[in-house]
Formats: C-alpha cells, sequence, structure tokens
C-alpha cells in the first residue's frame, strides 16, 4: 500500500500578504536601530528598494547610503536586529486587526481546519519576534505554530528562506513538491523559485497581477486562492 501523500505545506509571506499597510512602524524601527547603533542622526534622505527583502538587508543598504563601511555593517548586524526588535515592540499598534489583508481570515480558517490536506508556516523577510508580534496582534498569530517558518533573521538572503521553513517543518527536509510559497512580489516568487517550490501571488501588495504573472498561479486577493491550493492537493 502507497505511503499516505503528505499536506501541502503553505509558506506566507506577512507584509503585502497576510498583512496590509503594517510595515510602517517597523521601517521606522528599523531605520532607528540602524542609526542608534552607527551613531547616525537619520537614514532617512536615502531611497533603497524594501519590497520582498529581508530586514537586514534593507538596513545594510540604508547604512552603505549613509556611509557606513560594509565592514562596520556586517559587523553589527546582529546588534541592529536585537535593537529593530526592542523599537517595534515600543512602535507596534497594540491592534493591528485593521490591516489583514482581504480574506486572509477566511483563507486561514478554512485552510487551518484541514490538517491532513494543508499545514500553515511562514516566509518573510521580517525578523522572526517583528513577524510574531504583527501576528499576535493582527489576532492570527495562532495560526502559524512557533519554532516553524524561515524568516529575516535566519538569513540576510531571501532567496534561502523557504528551504529553511522547510527544514524546520521536517527532518528530512518537507518535500520541495508539497510546498508552496504565498506572497505579493516579484521577489517571493524568486525566492519559491530558487528552492524550486511552487508558488501563488496576491495583488494584495505594491504589484498588480501583470507584475506577478512569473507565479505558478496569480489572484486579485486572498478569496480567490483557496480553489487554486485545493486543485494542487
Amino acid at each position: 500500500m502507497a505511503a499516505p501523500r503528505r499536506p501541502l505545506l503553505l509558506l506566507f509571506d506577512i507584509d503585502g500578504t497576510l498583512l496590509q499597510r503594517a510595515s510602517t512602524e517597523h521601517a521606522r524601527a528599523i531605520m532607528d536601530a540602524a542609526c542608534a547603533v552607527h551613531g547616525l542622526d537619520s537614514l532617512d534622505g536615502h531611497a533603497v528598494e524594501a519590497a520582498g527583502r529581508t530586514d537586514l538587508a534593507i538596513a545594510r543598504d540604508y547604512l552603505l547610503a549613509g556611509g557606513v563601511a560594509a565592514e562596520a555593517v556586517d559587523a553589527r548586524a546582529d546588534e541592529v536586529a536585537r535593537r529593530a526588535v526592542e523599537r517595534f515592540a515600543e512602535l507596534c499598534p497594540a491592534d493591528l486587526s485593521s490591516r489583514i489583508a482581504p480574506g486572509i481570515p477566511e483563507l486561514l480558517e478554512a485552510l487551518d481546519g484541514r490538517p491532513g490536506e494543508f499545514r500553515l508556516s511562514l516566509v518573510t523577510g521580517n525578523l522572526e519576534a517583528v513577524a510574531r508580534l504583527k501576528l499576535e496582534r493582527a489576532g492570527i498569530g495562532h495560526r502559524f505554530p512557533a519554532g516553524q517558518g524561515g524568516f529575516g533573521s535566519d538569513h540576510p538572503a531571501r532567496a534561502r528562506l523557504p528551504a529553511v521553513a522547510r527544514g524546520r517543518m521536517s527532518d528530512p527536509p518537507w518535500p520541495r513538491e508539497r510546498t508552496v510559497v504565498i506572497g505579493d512580489t516579484p521577489r517571493d516568487i524568486a525566492c519559491a523559485r530558487a528552492d524550486r517550490v511552487r508558488v501563488a501571488a496576491v495583488a494584495t501588495g505594491p504589484f498588480a497581477v501583470e507584475a506577478l504573472a512569473d507565479a505558478d498561479a496569480v489572484a486579485d486577493d486572498a478569496r480567490a486562492l483557496l480553489p487554486v491550493l485545493e486543485d494542487w492537493l
């Protein structure tokens, strides 16, 4: 008799996918931490692309643009991360439930009730403590068990995170053919391709459907994802 098929492991991005407009305080925490650690007055005058990247990669680019030597940036990256987590805890609103993306509560309810078919986890550029606090204050943190997922605190390269999440889910790592990244940016798609797993994109972040066409499936929002994921079972 054949072994039972494993559930689909769903690796959700946070900003733009699970939550919308929840990065303002987060971005401020990263900037404040970088300035505090490196003795800078401000980094606000510099433009750095942030969508779909890890917190520490974003902070690194800001600091380089602000004139800090690469060696100093890398040597103190862990300190910046610690300061950012502390600062975000101060800045994060007590209630983020109004920032949950359209359709997400219904989608998570449907998926979480079918553990034999779907498992929920995370792949995000957020530092893990930042990610957990955001989801807790949005009221959906209980959907994503501790000890799982891939985060910006695990590696500065977003492309490495799906493999981290699969490895935390099981030993040996959760099979690629039973893993799906769900995100809202071309970098979410790229990180899935780097790990050779499937990817579903939602146009609830800064990118329109057309910009996400390289995904295996694209939806206007989370309400359209359930039938796609059921087809992939």
